[in-house]
C-alpha cells in the first residue's frame, strides 16, 4: 500500500515528521517498508549559517559572505538576495549540486570574488514563487544537515506491507483511522472544492432496479457480488484534472487520465472502495447487467488486450456483450473518453473468491483487484458512491440523473464477542484497566457495551472482518496500547504443559555444573575406528575408518584433544554429554548416556606473579568427577574409591554402584604435550518411549540393569491408511477405565494401532451409577487397506467382548 503523508495529514492534524510517523505505523499497524521522498531533486541542499556578510566592492546588489556548510570549512558565497544577514540559517547549493531547474551549481567568479555554492530561495528550490530574497529558515539545527531531514519538503510516499487479513488499510482513511486511534487525535473527511452537497438518498432493489434510464440488474445473487450500486451523471466535462489531485495521485505513483477516471481512482486511494464509470452512450439498449461470461466470450479491456473469458468469470454487460471483467478491469469499448457526456458509475462488492480466481486465470493484477481479493466493506459502497459522485460533478459538472440504485443482496449482520478482562491479563502479562480497554476498541470503530462482572460486549465494525474471537480483540488492544508499554523483564512461565525428559533434566545440570568448572562443551560424532568385534559396527558408515559406534565418550574426547595437540593448542578442558553403544546379545545395543571430561596442561593462566603454572593432574580430574556426579545425583552417596588397572586411578561409586572412573588418557602426543586425565560417568540408559524409566533415582539418575536393552527401535512409517472410529460405552462408576482398555486392545487384536480415552461424560441419558467413556480407536494393517467389512467385525467383537467379560455395553442415548 502506497500511502500519502500530506494525504494522510489531510485526514488527520499531525506535527509528526514522515520519519516519526514511520515509527508509529510500524510500532502499531503495519511495517512500512521504505518511505519515499518524491523532492529527492533537494536532497544535495543542505542547510548553511552566514557566518559574515559584507558588501561587494565592486558592486551596489551583491553581498560577500562566508558561509559555514558543515564541511569544516567558510566558503566564499557571493549572493545577490537584499535579505541575507548574518548568523542567519538558509539553504545552501554547494557545488556540484543540479537544482530543481536543471541549472547546474559551479565554482564561479562573479565580478571578482569566487563563489563556491549559492543560497537558494524559495521559487529555486521549487517551493515557492518568492524570489526576492533567500530562504530564512527557523530551525534550531547544525550547518551541514540534509535539507529534506530538517525541513520536511514536499511529499514523502509512506510503503506499508499491509497483510491479508486488513484490506481496511488498503485506503488513506483506513491508516488514518488507525493513526487517529493511537495519537488520540480526531479524523474527517477532506472536503474538496466545489462540493455542492449530498447526492439522493439510493432506492433498495432486490436483484434489479432503475436509475437514470439505466436498467441494472444482478444475476446470480451473492454468488457473483454482494452489493451493487450504480448513478447516472449527464452533461459532463471531461478533462484535465485540477493540479491539487494529479499531485495526489502522483504522490502514491498513480498518473492522471482524466478528470473523471482520476476521480475514481481518487476514492479507491482515499477510502479503499474500487469504482468504475462507464461510458452510458456505449451500453446498449440503457441496460447494466451483473453475470457470469458466456462460452467462448472476449473482452478488449482497457489495455488493448483481447481477453477470453469462462463461464465461471463474473462480467459486467449491457444488453448484447460484456463491458468489463468485474472485480479486475473495464473494457475498452465502454471506457469514458473526451467525448464523453454521460456516465454510468458503478461501485459493488463483488465476491473475493471468484474475483482472485478471474485475476489469476487471466494473469491481469490491478488495484481494485488487489482489495476485490482481499475483501471491500459492502457497508462502504453508498459512501464511496456519494464521494465519488460529488467529486466527479465538482471537477467535470454535469448533474445526477436521478437517485441511485442499491442492490444489497446480503446486508451486514454485526457480530459480537466477549472480552473477559482476566483473558486479557493472562494473555498479556500485564492488566490493562476495563476502561481503557473500551476506550482503546472504540478508537477503532468498535461498539463496546460492559458485559455483567470483568467483561465487555464488543461488536466490531463492518470494515474489521478480521475480529472474530476473543483473542482477536486482546490483539488489538496489545497493539493500541503499545508493545513497548508492557514489562519488559523475564517473569515464570512454560511453553508447553509436556513434562520434561529426566535425561535431559540431568543433563542440563551436569551441563551447568561443568561449564562453571571452567570446562568448555564439544558435540563430535559417536563414531570411531572399532578396534574389536565387541564395537558396534554402522550398517551403512559415513566412513570406513569410522565404521563403528564408541564404547566410550573419552575415546571421541581423545582424538579432540589430540586435534587440539596437532594444532599446537595445549590447554585443554572439554567435556561431551552423549550416547555410548554396548554390544548385547539381542538385535539392538545397549545406548547409555553419559558425561565425560578431558583436561591437560596449565591449571591457571599464566601471570607475573606464576610465570609456569602447574599441570593439572589426577586431582584436578578428581575434583571434577565430583562436581559431575553431584549435579546428575543429587541427594546420593558420593564416593571415589581407588581403582587399579586399565590406567584407572578411582571409581565413582553412587549410592554403592559403580557409575563411572577417573583414568589416565593415553593420546598420540607431541613430547611438550602434559598428561591427559579424563573423566566419564553413566547417566543410565536412555530410554525407549515405551518402557517405564526405573524409579531407584527419582532425581533422574536411572538404575536399570545394564543387561536390558533401552534403545528406541526404528519403524518406517506406515504407507498404508489408518481407520479410525469411536467407542462410547457405559462403564460402572466402580470399574477402571484401564481394565476397559486393556479388554478393548485385546480385543481389537494386531490391527490396533492406538486407543485413547478422548471423554468422560455424566449427566442426561447417563444412568446412574454409571459415566460415559469414549475410546478413539485407530486400525490400521501393514500391507493393504482394511474393506468395511472388517472393521465391523472388529468392532463387534470388542463390543461382544466387553460385554462378556465386563458387562460393558455402548451408550446408546
Amino acid at each position: 500500500m502506497n500511502a500519502s503523508y500530506e494525504w494522510l495529514r489531510a485526514f488527520v492534524r499531525l506535527d509528526a515528521t514522515p520519519r516519526e510517523l514511520r515509527d508509529l505505523i510500524t510500532a502499531h499497524v503495519a511495517t512500512v517498508d521504505e518511505l519515499v521522498s518524491l523532492r529527492a531533486d533537494l536532497e544535495p541542499i543542505v542547510v548553511g549559517r552566514v557566518v559574515e556578510a559584507a558588501k561587494h566592492p565592486d558592486s551596489d546588489h551583491l553581498s560577500v559572505t562566508k558561509v559555514d556548510a558543515g564541511t569544516g570549512e567558510l566558503l566564499d558565497v557571493v549572493c545577490g538576495a537584499p535579505n541575507v544577514q548574518a548568523g542567519k540559517l538558509y539553504p545552501f547549493a554547494p557545488t556540484g549540486t543540479t537544482m530543481p531547474n536543471g541549472l547546474k551549481i559551479e565554482r564561479r567568479k562573479i565580478r571578482g570574488a569566487v563563489s563556491n555554492g549559492m543560497l537558494c530561495s524559495a521559487r529555486e528550490l521549487g517551493l515557492g514563487q518568492d524570489h526576492e530574497g533567500i530562504m530564512e529558515l527557523d530551525l534550531d539545527v547544525p550547518p551541514g544537515t540534509p535539507f529534506l531531514q530538517a525541513m520536511p519538503a514536499g511529499d514523502t510516499r509512506l510503503v506499508i506491507d499491509v497483510l491479508a487479513n486488513r484490506p481496511d488499510l488498503l485506503s488513506h482513511r483506513g491508516i488514518a483511522r488507525e493513526i487517529a486511534a493511537i495519537t488520540g487525535r480526531s479524523m474527517a473527511l477532506p472536503p474538496f472544492d466545489g462540493d455542492n452537497g449530498a447526492i439522493a438518498t439510493p432506492r433498495r432493489g432486490n436483484g434489479s432496479g432503475e436509475t437514470g434510464g439505466m436498467r441494472v440488474t444482478v444475476e446470480g445473487g451473492t454468488s457473483l457480488v454482494r452489493r451493487y450500486m450504480g448513478i447516472v451523471i449527464r452533461g459532463i466535462r471531461v478533462g484535465p484534472s485540477p493540479e491539487w489531485l494529479v499531485a495526489r495521485l502522483e504522490a502514491i505513483g498513480s498518473r492522471s487520465i482524466n478528470n473523471v477516471v482520476d476521480a475514481t481512482n481518487f476514492v479507491l486511494w482515499e477510502l479503499g472502495q474500487p469504482t468504475h464509470a462507464f461510458d452510458a452512450a456505449k451500453l446498449e439498449d440503457g441496460t447494466v447487467k451483473v453475470r457470469l461470461a458466456r462460452p467462448g466470450e472476449t473482452l478488449v479491456t482497457l489495455d488493448g488486450v483481447e481477453r477470453k473469458l469462462t463461464p465461471e468469470m463474473t462480467v459486467i454487460a449491457d444488453s448484447l456483450k460484456a463491458v468489463a471483467i468485474a472485480g479486475v478491469m473495464g473494457g475498452h469499448d465502454s471506457e469514458v473518453t473526451e467525448k464523453t457526456t454521460d456516465i454510468f458509475l458503478e461501485v459493488a462488492s463483488f465476491d473475493p473468491a471468484r474475483t482472485r480466481a478471474t485475476r489469476k486465470h487471466l494473469g491481469l493484477s490491478t488495484d481494485a483487484s488487489y482489495r476485490f481479493e482481499r475483501g471491500v466493506d459492502p457497508e462502504l459502497a453508498a459512501e464511496a458512491l456519494d464521494r465519488c459522485a460529488r467529486l466527479i460533478r465538482a471537477l467535470a459538472g454535469g448533474s445526477i440523473a436521478g437517485a441511485p440504485i442499491d442492490l444489497y443482496m446480503s446486508p451486514f449482520a454485526p457480530r459480537s464477542a466477549t472480552l473477559r478482562m482476566s483473558r486479557l491479563a493472562k494473555v498479556l502479562g500485564a492488566v490493562v484497566p476495563m476502561d481503557k480497554a473500551a476506550r482503546l476498541l472504540r478508537s477503532i470503530g468498535c461498539t463496546v457495551k460492559p458485559s455483567g462482572g470483568e467483561a465487555l460486549d464488543v461488536t466490531p465494525p463492518s470494515w474489521r472482518t478480521d475480529l472474530v474471537e476473543e483473542i482477536d480483540l486482546v490483539e488489538e488492544v496489545a497493539r493500541l496500547h503499545g508493545y513497548d508499554a508492557f514489562p519488559s523483564e523475564l517473569r515464570a512461565g512454560k511453553p508447553g504443559n509436556s513434562p520434561d525428559d529426566p535425561q535431559w533434566i540431568v543433563s542440563d545440570r551436569v551441563r551447568s555444573a561443568l561449564v562453571a568448572a571452567g570446562l568448555l562443551e564439544v558435540r563430535p560424532l559417536p563414531f570411531v575406528a572399532g578396534a574389536d568385534e565387541s564395537y558396534v559396527r554402522v550398517t551403512n558408515p559415513l566412513s570406513e575408518n569410522e565404521a563403528h559406534l564408541r564404547r566410550e565418550v573419552l575415546e571421541t574426547l581423545a582424538r579432540r584433544a589430540e586435534y587440539n595437540l596437532a594444532h599446537m593448542q595445549r590447554n585443554v578442558r572439554i567435556f561431551e554429554i552423549g550416547a555410548t553403544f554396548q554390544r548385547t546379545d539381542g538385535a539392538l545395543p545397549l545406548e547409555e548416556l553419559r558425561v565425560a571430561c578431558l583436561i591437560m596442561g596449565d591449571r591457571d593462566p599464566a601471570h607475573f606473579t606464576a610465570p609456569k603454572p602447574p599441570a593439572l593432574d589426577e586431582w584436578d580430574a578428581k575434583w571434577i568427577a565430583e562436581v559431575a556426579a553431584r549435579a546428575a545425583f543429587p541427594g546420593s552417596t558420593i564416593a571415589l574409591e581407588q581403582a587399579t588397572g586399565s590406567g584407572r586411578l578411582w571409581s565413582v561409586v553412587v549410592d554403592g554402584e559403580d557409575r563411572g572412573h577417573v583414568s589416565a588418557v593415553a593420546l598420540d602426543a607431541p613430547v611438550w604435550a602434559a598428561p591427559a586425565f579424563g573423566v566419564e560417568i553413566s547417566l543410565g540408559p536412555v530410554q525407549s518411549a515405551d518402557v517405564a524409566p526405573p524409579g531407584k533415582h527419582a532425581h533422574g539418575g536411572a538404575a536399570a540393569s545394564p543387561a536390558q536393552p533401552r534403545a528406541v527401535p526404528y519403524r518406517p512409517l506406515p504407507n498404508t491408511p489408518a481407520t479410525e472410529f469411536d467407542l462410547a460405552l457405559l462403564v460402572r462408576n466402580d470399574q477402571r477405565a484401564a481394565e476397559v482398555e486393556a479388554v478393548i486392545r485385546k480385543a481389537a487384536g494386531d490391527l490396533l494401532e492406538s486407543v485413547a480415552v478422548f471423554d468422560s461424560y455424566t449427566g442426561k441419558g447417563v444412568p446412574a451409577g454409571y459415566r460415559s467413556l469414549a475410546w478413539r480407536l485407530v486400525l490400521r494393517h501393514p500391507e493393504r487397506t482394511l474393506r468395511d467389512k472388517e472393521i465391523e467385525g472388529r468392532r463387534a467383537k470388542i463390543l461382544s467382548t466387553l460385554k462378556a467379560e465386563l458387562d460393558v455395553g455402548p451408550r446408546t442415548g
